[in-house]
């Protein structure tokens, strides 16, 4: 699996609309940054066919640190959600270009040597 970063999504839409490098950045950041802002106030974002984000909050636990074994309070803590939309489910079912399948067909199964009681 390779990592696309934000300078490389910067670089594409450049590239494809025209606009001045600088120009792109600061709109994806002011993008960014309204996402953000929406999910800090609680909203929800719905794009539609995209997908939704949507902040949930997970409750208050108690957990034990696997070193000590000791029981440990774990505070209640907000969480994204995120639920993928039409479009994009048809896209990620769609073949990669290059690839004869779009899922990864799982590993076969080695078969295990056993022993024999003799």
């Amino acid at each position: 699996m390779t990592t696309t970063t934000k300078k490389e999504l910067i670089d594409r839409i450049a590239d494809a609309t025209g606009a001045k490098r600088p120009v792109v950045r600061e709109i994806i950041q002011m993008f960014l940054d309204q996402i953000t802002e929406e999910l800090r106030s609680g909203r929800r974002l719905e794009f539609r066919d995209f997908g939704i984000f949507e902040v949930k909050t997970r409750a208050a636990r108690r957990a034990q640190n696997p070193k000590t074994l000791e029981r440990v309070e774990v505070p209640p803590k907000r969480t994204v959600k995120f639920k993928v939309g039409r479009l994009l489910r048809e896209g990620l079912d769609q073949p990669l270009p290059g690839s004869s399948s779009s899922l990864v067909e799982p590993k076969p199964k080695r078969a295990r040597a056993t022993a024999k009681a003799v």
